[in-house]
């Protein structure tokens, strides 16, 4: 999802939704206990790669190959999943609803800081690397096994 001019009000602003959703009874949910066969807790990470870039052309597919190989890759070596989509966001700053191509990658992990801290590492470097405001994230808890 593309930039504005300025990533620190960004931060400011997401830091009062955190404290506002946390003061209004936004708790995460408990636990997940898997029954017999269904595998292990998981966290299952939906993250959404805008590729549309300011002030020059979309994420190409050659950039997106290379940030696979060294980014992507590098954090999740057991595997994950992308879908190409096509989606839209208000850019909070402008208030401007931006349409583009989006690459959405599931990925499935233990529930560990380890998995958080890998999927922050991805989504940071997406954002540096592509002058991006944000990676859209949504986590869901689930059971699994591979």
């Amino acid at each position: 999802m593309a930039s504005g001019s300025s990533v620190s009000r960004l931060g400011a602003g997401v830091g009062l939704v955190a404290l506002s959703l946390g003061l209004s009874g936004c708790v995460p949910p408990a636990a997940v206990t898997c029954k017999p066969g269904h595998g292990a807790p998981m966290q299952v990470f939906d993250l959404f790669f805008g590729r549309s870039v300011p002030n020059r052309a979309d994420v190409t597919d050659r950039e997106w190959r290379t940030f696979l190989d060294d980014t992507l890759t590098m954090n999740l070596p057991n595997g994950y999943t992308i879908h190409e989509g096509y989606g839209a966001w208000m850019n909070p700053m402008s208030h401007k609803t931006i349409r583009e191509q989006t690459y959405i990658v599931r990925v499935a992990l233990p529930d560990t800081p380890d998995s958080l801290a890998a999927v922050n590492r991805i989504r940071n470097e997406y954002q540096v690397r592509f002058h991006q405001q944000l990676v859209g994230m949504t986590v869901t808890p689930a059971c699994g096994s591979f």
